[in-house]
């Protein structure tokens, strides 16, 4: 009886969230160099199961994935295994070329930039398992014919499988793996990309992802791992071994897949906080940081797009919410004409980044000059209303600011 009290408790819960515009799970973590200071967190984490959420229970941050690969990226760059100017084609074993513009080479900064000429519009993370990444480069769609690579920003998803295709190549690790030894384990961490790396109890902690009907669209897997967390091979089998270094690098979903806490995201942000320290583990130089961090793009009128096309509505929003970007980190409150990439609400300069997909928005933010950080997101939101501030929504900026959700 008490089992199918506290289910429909947590049903009636649900209902009011979707009703109200209300997040289903949301979790806000404040940080400085030496630790939290704040946490707060809200609703359920799996409706179903009516289980609360915690602040150390692993979601799917969406984009936040993009800079935690920058990182590892940049952690092979200190080690001599990857040069950031580097033709990419060298490490690919065949040639990544616009067919536009056969002669600019395509290198890893120009791809964590996203300013590699490639769009998503011949699709980034459907290769099946036993597929071959190049075989998306064939379709003309994949290619931004108008502008050559380093002329334009626009934020393109695919970049990252071809980033993680590049680290595969360059220490024949599979890429899930390898990030778990290049920043994961060294930073203490109980996340993955997708869940193989993960353990069982990390998976029974998953917060479940609903759409804009209610219905769960992601890691509804009922306490346990997932029989597949990859896109399935050709024939329908989901058979690891068939991984061969680089051949396909949206296995492991390098541009969305992390699967990480609020806790572990803020553990992320007070190691940027701290140059490339976080309690005495020194993970990157502070020069690797500040390299990261360093816009190379500042949104002019006609030099890139200020939104992802891959989201529907993101041309509708007021303003621009991308303005300033780095090697996979955003740069916030810039001060442009069309710009709206303050959150906060400020006009402080933080550096992170956003994420947005399957009904999640998240973001992970550091005030250098304030030394302290916030790790946010929030579930169940894809019909959130817009910012009244920002071209962010409006439950990004109450958790930003510290409002209450």
């Amino acid at each position: 009886m008490r089992r199918v009290s506290i289910c429909l408790a947590a049903l009636l819960s649900f209902v009011h969230a979707v009703q109200a515009a209300e997040p289903i799970a949301s979790a806000r973590v404040v940080f400085d160099r030496n630790g939290v200071t704040d946490t707060q967190v809200h609703g359920l984490a799996d409706v179903g199961a009516g289980r609360k959420l915690t602040a150390d229970d692993p979601v799917r941050v969406a984009s936040i994935s993009k800079l935690v690969v920058a990182i590892g990226v940049m952690r092979l760059v200190e080690q001599g295994q990857l040069d950031l100017d580097a033709d990419v084609s060298q490490r690919l074993g065949w040639t990544l070329r616009n067919p536009g513009f056969p002669d600019v080479p395509i290198t890893l900064r120009l791809l964590l930039s996203h300013r590699s000429s490639l769009t998503d519009a011949a699709g980034y993370y459907a290769t099946p398992l036993d597929g071959q990444l190049k075989d998306v480069f064939d379709d003309p769609r994949a290619w931004d014919g108008a502008h050559a690579p380093g002329r334009y920003f626009r934020f393109t998803n695919l970049n990252f499988p071809v980033v993680a295709a590049v680290m595969e190549r360059a220490t024949g690790e599979r890429f899930d793996r390898l990030m778990r030894r290049l920043v994961l384990e060294p930073l203490g961490l109980q996340a993955c990309f997708n869940w193989d790396s993960c353990d069982a109890a990390t998976a029974a902690r998953a917060v479940v992802l609903y759409g804009a009907d209610g219905k769960p669209v992601r890691d509804d897997h009922h306490g346990a791992k997932p029989a597949c967390s990859v896109v399935p091979a050709s024939d329908g089998r989901c058979d690891l071994s068939v991984w061969k270094p680089g051949a396909n690098g949206a296995t492991f979903a390098p541009q969305g897949g992390l699967r990480i806490s609020a806790n572990g995201l803020a553990r992320i942000g007070r190691m940027l906080l701290g140059e490339g320290q976080v309690d005495g583990v020194r993970l990157l130089s502070a020069a690797s940081v500040r390299e990261m961090e360093k816009p190379v793009w500042t949104y002019r009128p006609g030099n890139g797009l200020t939104w992802e096309e891959d989201i529907a509505d993101a041309a509708a929003k007021p303003g621009a919410s991308i303005c300033r970007y780095g090697l996979a980190v955003q740069t916030l409150a810039t001060k442009q004409d069309g710009c709206a990439d303050d959150p906060f609400g400020d006009g402080r300069p933080r550096v992170g980044h956003q994420g947005e997909a399957y009904g999640l928005l998240s973001g992970l933010w550091i005030d250098r000059d304030a030394g302290t950080g916030v790790a946010y997101f929030a579930t169940g939101v894809e019909q959130t209303p817009p910012g009244k501030r920002s071209a962010f929504a409006e439950i990004e900026e109450r958790l930003a600011a510290g409002e209450e959700p």
